[in-house]
């Protein structure tokens, strides 16, 4: 059986990572890597360097799920990811390891919700932009350069002035304009 390591996240550098690593050496972790940084961000250095330091046998331990991954989908993609490599997860506070049958069930379970949520989350989305759609609102970008200043634009460049120039008069990047003044075609 390999190396148990373990990872403790807390938000802010004021909170107190203590009692997460405490828990973490009591449940055997040889090291334990320290994040301070939200959740929220991908960012996370310390992440990086436990999963790095991971070996076929070992396994993963952290005091809570939510303080390794982002979301339960982020959370489904890095044990995925472990269990791909021969590493085995635990999480201290709900009981989770991957190691029992028990702990891979709710973890099936778990991952089986965040694809839900996922699908979840697109099909609302469609729906938003279909209903969107049906009122008459497009989605995107509003446009830099009314019909009106993109005919004046051409004009402009029909009579031999440059891009650079047309582009600075109407206040625009000159690859916006090389955009509104390139024909486009459809088929």
């Amino acid at each position: 059986m390999g190396k148990v390591v373990g990872y403790a996240r807390v938000s802010t550098t004021e909170q107190n990572v203590d009692l997460q690593v405490d828990a973490l050496e009591a449940a055997g972790a040889v090291r334990v890597f320290v994040e301070h940084a939200s959740g929220a961000t991908r960012d996370r250095p310390e992440l990086r360097r436990c999963l790095d330091h991971l070996d076929p046998g070992d396994t993963l331990a952290c005091w809570r799920i939510d303080r390794l991954g982002r979301s339960v989908a982020d959370l489904v993609s890095i044990v995925n990811d472990l269990a791909g490599r021969g590493v085995e997860f635990r999480s201290l506070t709900e009981g989770i390891d991957t190691l029992t049958p028990g702990g891979e069930l709710v973890f099936t379970i778990m991952a089986a919700i965040a694809q839900m949520e996922r699908r979840l989350i697109q099909e609302r989305t469609l729906a938003g932009l279909q209903a969107a759609r049906a009122r008459g609102r497009v989605g995107g970008r509003p446009r830099a350069l009314t019909e009106g200043q993109v005919a004046e634009a051409r004009r402009m460049r029909d009579e031999g002035r440059s891009v650079a120039e047309i582009a600075g008069l109407f206040r625009v990047a000159r690859s916006t304009l090389a955009g509104y003044l390139t024909p486009t075609t459809v088929g």
